[in-house]
């Protein structure tokens, strides 16, 4: 077959639809000898036209495959939202409006709390109704001997009466009878010959107790008490007293020696053993009331 001859021939293009597929004319060659050969540049530019559609139907195309896609994701959202079944997104599991605390509500306030007073044991001793505990010689003076740091005291005889100024004398059983003292019980310590009574006058109030110590004189005494292998004293001489209060309690000591020898301010041991014994009449008192303080806040 010769180029250049013969009429016009079609030319088909894949890439083209065949209903735009028009017929081309053969281009002349103007080659060879005395021959026809072909138009190199024409032919240049209808490849090029052709590399081109083909390049736009391949952008084309990808642009319609991600829109179809984009499409079937969002068709399989609705339709999983729309199916009334449970969903794992995490929308799904937020709290409604109502358990979503709003900004404006307030923080949980808590009643402040605070431990109370320790009560006070003073006031149970104060009062004949808040000291209801049992009350004698052997509750307040227990035990046969008490020891005071290297000191032992024996203990000797107990009284324990209702009609105080039957136990007292000079000046005291009327200071007693003054305010309604209801009680006065006595304990007698001995170390050696030296001995000591201890007197607790019992009223019904404090401001009782408060004022018949106040109206206490040196003349005032309880009476000393002996027996029980305690030898007599402080009968006729001279002894050395105390006389304090605390709560409803009023407490007195007489000490001496035993054989009714006078004490003078060289006896200190006579002195010392009074004190002590003082002091311990307070610490039973006290100890009374912190029982009965401990009891209640149970």
């Amino acid at each position: 077959m010769s180029f250049g001859q013969g009429g016009p021939e079609s030319q088909w293009d894949p890439w083209t639809p065949q209903s735009q597929q028009q017929p081309q004319q053969q281009q002349p060659w103007n080659g060879g000898s005395g021959g026809d050969t072909p138009d190199w540049a024409a032919l240049a530019e209808a490849s090029e036209a052709r590399a081109k559609r083909r390049r736009l139907l391949f952008i084309g195309g990808g642009a319609v495959a991600t829109v179809a896609v984009a499409t079937a994701v969002a068709v399989a959202v609705a339709s999983a939202g729309g199916s009334g079944q449970a969903s794992d997104s995490p929308s799904s599991r937020l709290p409604s409006t109502a358990d979503i605390p709003s900004a404006s509500a307030s923080a949980p306030s808590f009643a402040p709390t605070s431990a109370p007073p320790p009560l006070d044991p003073k006031d149970f001793v104060s009062s004949a109704k808040k000291d209801t505990a049992t009350l004698g010689p052997e509750t307040l003076f227990p035990g046969t001997q008490l020891t005071v740091g290297d000191t032992v005291y024996k203990k000797g005889p107990t009284a324990d009466t209702r009609d105080c100024a039957s136990a007292t004398q000079r000046t005291l059983p009327t200071v007693l009878k003054n305010n309604d003292c209801t009680r006065l019980m006595r304990v007698t310590y001995t170390k050696d010959d030296i001995a000591v009574t201890v007197g607790v006058a019992v009223f019904d109030t404090a401001a009782q107790a408060t004022k018949a110590r106040s109206q206490v004189d040196e003349k005032s005494s309880v009476r000393s008490l002996s027996g029980g292998g305690v030898k007599s004293f402080c009968t006729g001489a001279v002894c050395r007293t105390t006389s304090n209060s605390y709560g409803r309690y009023a407490y007195f000591t007489v000490a001496g020696f035993t054989g009714d020898k006078d004490v003078t301010e060289k006896d200190t041991d006579v002195f010392r053993t009074g004190d002590d014994l003082a002091r311990f009449a307070f610490n039973q008192i006290d100890r009374r009331g912190q029982a009965q303080a401990s009891a209640a806040s149970q």
